[in-house]
């Protein structure tokens, strides 16, 4: 029942009609006490998730559906202090940032980190370099003339990669770039676009960090009277339920999160399998959506 594989083809069926004939259902309790294990794992935010809604529940839900394909139960933390608390088998952990670092060293469980790092930690994230790259292009393609990345305000593996992506593109072009940098708000956006709009000329396109700063962005270029997508055209970040909500819906770059999701849950099931053995990285492909903020 544990190790099909490791049975001849014969004795597989006679087991299988066996469980069938009987309705056997294996204990997954006894089965974690047998393993001296708990079946369950801890989902740890350390990011405000009234800031980052509906992101992290389509992230959430798709880390539940991969525990679920081993029975295992999750528990959700908020709280740096609470991780250790209680029992567990190891950890997810998102929102990470370079100051956490230290206490992720102090762990005596298996975890892996949702995002990318420089730290050797085993990690789930988009491929954020080409994810800018692809939206830069896009951009050129559609025949705007400057491009301006605006980037979130934090020095994070994740930010400095879709700055990467955007600068390399316009390299290539031998474009100059020109870059701004706001806290994740959409009023923060706004106020960049209010100080600084009398210089962004037609032919303008903004590439965002995420649809949050992108948001921003189109509403305070519509107080100015600019002309979306013909004069000025926008690119988000993310695809999480803000790009259609947003008017004019926002051109964006989709992140697969509930896939993501589900693979953290695999990579993090299997390290727990392996005694914590290192399970690498994983950057998925993301997509770009084109709507009605790019012309």
């Amino acid at each position: 029942v544990n190790h099909p594989e490791q049975v001849t083809p014969e004795l597989r069926v006679i087991v299988e009609k066996a469980i069938e004939d009987l309705n056997y259902n294996p204990n997954s309790i006894a089965q974690a006490l047998v393993n001296n294990r708990t079946n369950v794992v801890k989902f740890v935010t350390l990011e405000d998730i009234d800031t980052t809604e509906p992101y992290y529940m389509n992230l959430l839900f798709g880390f539940a559906r991969g525990l679920n394909t081993k029975q295992y139960a999750m528990q959700l933390v908020t709280d740096p202090t609470q991780i250790e608390k209680g029992h567990a088998d190891g950890y997810l952990i998102t929102g990470a940032r370079n100051k956490d670092y230290d206490m992720f060293d102090k762990l005596d469980k298996p975890f892996v980190l949702f995002g990318e790092n420089h730290r050797g930690y085993d990690f789930v994230d988009t491929d954020n370099q080409t994810a800018e790259k692809i939206a830069t292009q896009y951009a050129l393609d559609r025949l705007y003339k400057r491009i301006i990345f605006i980037g979130i305000d934090i020095k994070e593996p994740f930010e400095y990669s879709r700055k990467a992506g955007y600068i390399n593109t316009l390299q290539q072009h031998q474009l100059i770039p020109q870059i701004y940098r706001v806290p994740n708000h959409s009023y923060k956006a706004q106020e960049i676009i209010h100080e600084h709009f009398k210089g962004f000329k037609k032919d303008t396109c903004f590439i965002c960090a995420s649809d949050r700063i992108a948001v921003g962005v189109v509403r305070q270029l519509q107080d100015e009277g600019a002309r979306i997508p013909e004069d000025f055209g926008v690119i988000g970040f993310d695809g999480v339920f803000l790009d259609q909500v947003s008017n004019p819906k926002l051109t964006t770059i989709k992140q697969p999160i509930f896939k993501m999701g589900e693979m953290l849950a695999s990579m993090l099931l299997q390290k727990i399998a392996q005694s914590g053995s290192p399970q690498g990285e994983i950057m998925l492909k993301p997509e770009l959506i084109r709507r009605e903020t790019t012309r």
